[in-house]
């Protein structure tokens, strides 16, 4: 099992539908500086394409994602 990394800063996202996840997610990057890693929970399953979608957009960085149980995690690095 692949380890995740080290976040800087947790974001839950829990029970928010789209596309408060993403909005929360690029206020909360903002306040991080280069390089450091987010973590964001979320349960909505539109989060997954989401996430990819706006890492693409952004250039910042997916290092890991999993789900345990209905919440997925994703750790994003800052770019």
């Amino acid at each position: 099992m692949i380890e995740a990394p080290t976040a800087t800063q947790t974001l839950d996202a829990k029970g928010l539908l789209c596309p408060m996840p993403i909005v929360k997610l690029a206020r909360a990057i903002k306040e991080l500086s280069s390089h450091e890693i987010l973590l964001l929970e979320a349960t909505d399953p539109g989060a997954v394409p989401d996430v990819a979608a706006w890492s693409k957009t952004t250039g910042h960085l997916v290092l890991h994602q999993d789900r345990i149980g209905k919440v997925m995690r994703f750790w994003i690095q800052k770019s």
